[in-house]
């Protein structure tokens, strides 16, 4: 395993994350033996970097990190995402930044999330949405502020929604946020254009979200794929969504050979083709999941003929539903 560091924060952090969203809430039934079982993995094959919320089954997937953590005595890197004190999702367009995030709810989301995860101090709080109109809004800065003075946060982000890179744009340049995460895989390269040079400029860690397109990357889906009951990719899939999305991953097979033998191990390699990703946080919930997507960090790099051609095939879309 291989370690960037994260921005400026002083953190070095392993080149592949673990997403915990699928262990917490919305992706089928749960197996919190085999969630426990594959964080534990994942700290064996030198993952030190956690990256989970409170969203995921409202806490569901901090505890199961928490006691993992008791479990084993580990200390890795964890970060978190306080959900927006809204009922949409994403925030409407006039959503005011004290409606979301206060600073009262902000800090008691934080300390409610310290209490899951069973620790003191969170490396990095992050904000689950955002609006470019909350930068010059609302208290959540002075909760930010007091939670670091306060030994709480030791870093602080910002989760950018969905296809919405440019976004966090001038929150890049305030000097605000030490680190932003968002959507960046071999369909969504839009990241590239302005936000990861301007992250680089300004010592701002970045986190690529979903590498693997919600599974569309994955290379275990097919046309006739069903989901299970509680699977929100019933929604994201639907229709022809699904046929559309696996023609668009056929066309970078060219990028198989060698010891990136898999789909998902070369779109995760894809990712950390680009130096400003301190990070990608595929979501795991099998040991086996981790053994595969840990191995990528040490595989030889594309050559620039191979980025040049999948940049190339890059592909816009938003499957995203909205909620509430």
């Amino acid at each position: 395993m291989k370690y960037r560091p994260l921005g400026n924060t002083g953190i070095n952090v392993s080149e592949i994350g673990h997403g915990t969203w699928a262990i917490g809430s919305m992706w089928g039934p749960r197996d919190d033996v085999a969630a426990r079982s594959a964080l534990k993995r994942g700290l064996e094959l030198g993952i030190n970097f956690i990256d989970t919320a409170f969203a995921y089954g409202r806490g569901h997937a901090e505890r199961l990190i928490g006691e993992v953590l008791r479990e084993t005595g580990a200390r890795p890197t964890i970060a978190s995402k306080v959900p927006p004190d809204i009922k949409s999702w994403p925030p409407k367009p006039g959503t005011t930044a004290e409606a979301a995030f206060s600073a009262k709810y902000l800090t008691k989301l934080t300390e409610m999330t310290l209490d899951n995860l069973g620790i003191d101090c969170l490396d990095l709080q992050q904000l689950h949405v955002w609006l470019p109109e909350w930068l010059q809004q609302g208290d959540w800065q002075e909760a930010v502020i007091r939670l670091k003075e306060q030994g709480k946060i030791r870093c602080f982000g910002v989760s950018l929604n969905d296809h919405d890179a440019d976004a966090g744009l001038e929150l890049v340049a305030s000097g605000l946020v030490d680190t932003v995460q968002v959507i960046f895989n071999l369909f969504e390269q839009t990241p590239r254009q302005r936000l990861f040079p301007l992250c680089q400029q300004h010592g701002v860690g970045v986190i690529a979200r979903v590498p693997l397109d919600e599974g569309g990357l994955s290379g275990t889906l097919n046309p006739q794929t069903n989901f299970p009951k509680g699977d929100w990719r019933v929604h994201y899939f639907k229709g022809d969504r699904l046929k559309q999305t696996l023609q668009h991953a056929e066309q970078f097979r060219f990028l198989l050979h060698g010891a990136i033998d898999t789909l998902p191990a070369a779109a995760l390699k894809f990712c950390l083709s680009e130096p400003a990703v301190a990070s990608v946080i595929p979501g795991m919930r099998q040991p086996a999941h981790v053994e595969a997507n840990a191995r990528v960090s040490d595989l030889a790099d594309f050559t620039p003929e191979e980025l040049s051609r999948a940049h190339a095939l890059a592909w816009s879309k938003n499957f995203y539903p909205s909620f509430g």
